[in-house]
């Protein structure tokens, strides 16, 4: 792990020098056309350098070998507004005399099928490459542009698409293809395509690239006699494999995120992606071949056709996803919860694959607004992500620009218009006000300014009189664990509830950014509407106690979390919520916009147990359940494998969804203890919450200012706290559980304190006739001991402590709901409870 302070180096402007896009003159179906032109190169060549795009995927080559290290580049962005140039030095690869230069390029994006409705070529009819050799001699320049002395041909990659796969026949690889001398007379000039190239830009962002590889943990043979191979670790990538057969041999690899319990491959999660690649073998030597037009999101790769037993050191998974720097860790002494931050790591990377998507693996691969929403802070703290998501938010704004709103999606793939929806469309205000809080740029608030701005006041204008967001459509606390399946917008929050709260936030941000970047009378003007909404909210929404009229998790949680609510209001809200927590059995009940809040929103308000509780609950829906249940990653819901280990099919049921992975950032926040106070780490807050019986937890950050680390641990009685702070931070540190208040300040360098801590922590807790039902029923041994006592006396009694509406009980008010209760019935109870601990 680099302990270097993060740096951020400004692109340079892209410049053309002459050529055009060019594609085939004919519709090639789907194979991949290649592109080739031969040139020469002078003596005292000082320096080449190859700039390169398409609309597609583009691989190119120079005299024989492929140059450059990204894949599935150019990536997406919205192709007509940028289209990102990479330029590579290839002065090694040219020689004087003859040259060759060519690309193969795939259909991608610009071109495949993308969503679910099955619409295709959204930015081009086929693929189309531009290519810019310059040659530069020192006392002068030759630049090769692409135009129609490119000849145009086919070869092996008969079909490929991001979605369904690629199909490769190596018989059919033109032998030298894209070196000197090859006899091209067959293939067809080129055609230029007109294509605005003010579009081009260079890269913002971190490309592409294969970051690792996997090898299987296991192949087995499934009862159906398929071939499957277990990587271990659900991913965004595809399969190498290195195999010797006859000419003609085709194998197939068909890629799933899981086995039916059965053991055979489960596509259901794919939905209409084929998510199958066929390599076709040349014959004789070993031959070694990975799809580079289409990606997948796998665990499990089913490959049929192969000759002769899969040895597993002949395959291994490849994992792709944009080259982020990594910058926070975190571990806790619970495996369990390691699992947990595990999965919501595995998600993020396989769902940054040059684009913040929803999934990698079904026919959807999206930018979803309301999925980076909820996910930024974790995002941020995980990885380096000005890059992606800089040049993400120029895409939004491109697209708002145009259209007139904020996308549902960036890059627009929708066929119909985005209305402004909370969470989803506000992205434009909270995700750079997110970045600037991690980065301490306020550039990044500059270039997404007119952005922000335009959203909020498009939304100001749809108000009622009253200042409430209370007309139009909003997706609100989506994927509600209790609304239907065919309806996952039919939360128990009221959704214009959910869009005023968020309005709350959007506005006083962007209030906050106005005066910042010192523009006064937006400032004044933001600063009155975050005034009105806040006040219209209180007034609907808020008793003058604290109590939200729509009793939900989700409603208490914004309510607390998005400062809407008085001070002395607070402690009324978060008994409140603890109550409603407990009341559903410490399950989950909360969707995209609670979740990410809800633990917050309990240890802020004096209930950490009640939120350590949410947090290690591990039946379904919960954090854990899915840990519980073997998954590698993030689900898109909390049942979307049932426990029998069925796919819940609903249509909707990723197993690889970064976006209820957001509890990561209470994790650093407070398990780890390192919370940041002002923008770009200038100042911190060190004040770990210890519970769940923990024993330990760390977590470290590189920032702009170096690396932050943190870690407790309780032991023997002590507690001692570390931190390292770079130069350039102030960190406010509260101990916890220290004999005094345990409150300082400290600066650079490394800390230390160590004090004796409380006797009784992590020490299994007594259980009376008052504990709820719930802490009863976690030691197995105890409630079947009180189920036995009970049904002696009343047989085939009801009581499920799994049920949401019983597990908050007690047995005292159980017993008072039931007639003819004995003192022996009591007495027995009270002493099979005696000796019980949880």
């Amino acid at each position: 792990m680099s302990t270097t302070a993060l740096t951020e180096t400004p692109a340079s402007q892209f410049t053309t020098r002459g050529g055009s896009f060019i594609s085939a003159p004919v519709t090639l179906s789907n194979q991949a056309p290649y592109f080739r032109r031969e040139f020469v190169a002078e003596e005292g060549l000082v320096r080449a350098t190859l700039s390169v795009t398409a609309l597609g995927i583009v691989e190119p080559y120079v005299n024989g070998s492929r140059v450059g290290d990204e894949v599935l580049s150019p990536g997406w962005t919205s192709y007509r507004h940028r289209v990102i140039v990479t330029t590579i030095d290839v002065t090694r690869d040219i020689h004087p005399g003859r040259n060759a230069v060519g690309a193969i390029v795939g259909e991608g994006w610009a071109v495949g099928r993308l969503g679910w409705e099955w619409q295709r070529q959204l930015y081009a009819e086929q693929p189309a490459l531009f290519l810019q050799l310059e040659l530069d001699y020192g006392d002068h320049t030759v630049v090769i542009g692409t135009d129609e002395t490119f000849h145009v041909g086919t070869g092996a990659v008969l079909a490929n698409s991001i979605y369904d796969g690629e199909t490769y026949d190596a018989r059919r690889e033109p032998a030298g293809w894209s070196e000197p001398g090859f006899d091209d007379n067959g293939w067809a000039s080129a055609l230029r395509l007109d294509w605005d190239l003010n579009t081009l830009q260079p890269p913002t962002a971190p490309p592409i690239r294969r970051i690792e590889e996997l090898t299987p943990v296991s192949v087995q043979t499934s009862p159906s006699g398929e071939v499957i191979a277990d990587f271990g670790q659900n991913i965004s990538g595809w399969v190498r494999l290195t195999v010797t057969g006859e000419a003609g041999r085709e194998i197939t690899i068909r890629h799933a995120e899981i086995l039916t319990p059965g053991g055979e491959l489960e596509t259901e999660t794919n939905r209409t992606a084929e998510a199958t690649d066929r390599y076709i073998l040349r014959g004789g030597t070993a031959e070694t071949w990975e799809p580079r037009f289409t990606f997948h999101g796998f665990r499990y790769a089913q490959i049929d056709g192969w000759p002769g037993q899969l040895a597993a050191d002949s395959i291994s998974a490849v994992v792709v996803h944009s080259d982020m720097d990594r910058t926070g860790w975190f571990e806790t002494s619970n495996p369990l919860v390691n699992q947990l931050h595990s999965n919501v790591i595995w998600s993020m990377r396989d769902n940054f694959v040059g684009v913040p998507t929803d999934c990698p693996q079904r026919d959807e691969r999206l930018g979803w607004t309301g999925d980076i929403n909820a996910f930024a802070p974790t995002a941020a703290y995980l990885y380096d992500v000005r890059g992606v998501l800089g040049s993400w938010l120029q895409d939004l704004a491109a697209e708002q620009t145009e259209k007139g709103f904020v996308p549902w999606v960036v890059p627009d793939a929708l066929s119909q218009p985005s209305t402004p929806t909370a969470l989803w469309s506000d992205v434009a205000v909270s995700l750079p006000w997110t970045l600037y809080q991690e980065y301490g740029d306020p550039d990044i608030l500059r270039r997404s300014y007119s952005s922000m701005t335009n959203f909020i006041r498009q939304v100001a204008a749809l108000l009622d009189d009253a200042g409430l967001w209370s007309s139009g459509f909003q997706f609100g606390d989506w994927l509600d664990p209790d609304a239907p399946a065919s309806n996952p917008a039919a939360a128990k929050t009221d959704r214009h509830l959910v869009a005023s709260a968020f309005l709350c936030k959007s506005t006083r941000e962007m209030a906050a950014t106005a005066k910042l970047l010192g523009h006064d009378q937006d400032a004044a003007e933001f600063d009155a509407l975050a005034g009105r909404v806040l006040q219209a909210f209180r007034h609907e929404y808020v008793t003058s106690a604290g109590r939200l009229v729509t009793e939900t998790a989700t409603s208490y949680a914004l309510a607390i979390t998005l400062d809407i609510l008085d001070h002395e209001q607070l402690h009324k809200a978060g008994d409140r919520l603890a109550e409603i927590v407990a009341q559903r059995g410490y399950r989950i009940s909360t969707g995209f916009a609670g979740t990410p809040l809800v633990t917050d929103a309990l240890s802020s308000t004096g209930h950490t147990d009640t939120a350590y509780r949410l947090l290690l609950e591990e039946e379904c829906p919960s954090f854990l359940y899915p840990v519980t249940m073997g998954a590698t990653t993030i689900w898109e819901r909390w049942d979307s494998v049932l426990p029998d280990g069925t796919i819940n099919a609903t249509g909707m049921t990723s197993l690889n969804h970064y976006a209820l992975g957001a509890v990561a950032d209470w994790l650093h926040r407070v398990v780890g203890g390192l919370q940041r106070t002002e923008p770009g780490y200038k100042r911190i807050r060190i004040a770990p919450q210890p519970g769940g019986g923990l024993n330990w937890a760390c977590t470290s950050h590189d920032t702009v200012r170096g690396r932050i680390e943190v870690s407790w641990k309780i032991h023997g009685g002590e507690i001692s706290v570390e931190a390292t702070i770079p130069h350039g931070t102030l960190a406010d540190v509260v101990l916890p559980f220290h004999p005094q208040e345990g409150e300082l300040t400290v600066g650079e360098g490394r800390h230390s304190w160590r004090y004796p801590g409380p006797v009784d922590y992590g020490v299994a807790s007594e259980v009376t006739m008052d504990s709820p039902i719930r802490d009863l029923a976690r030691n197995e041994a105890t409630w079947e001991t009180v189920m036995s006592i009970l049904h002696r006396y009343f047989p085939g009694l009801p009581l499920d402590a799994a049920a949401p509406e019983a597990a908050a009980m007690s047995l005292n008010v159980v017993l008072e709901h039931v007639p003819g209760v004995s003192t022996e019935l009591e007495n027995d109870l009270k002493n099979a409870l005696a000796t019980a601990r949880i």
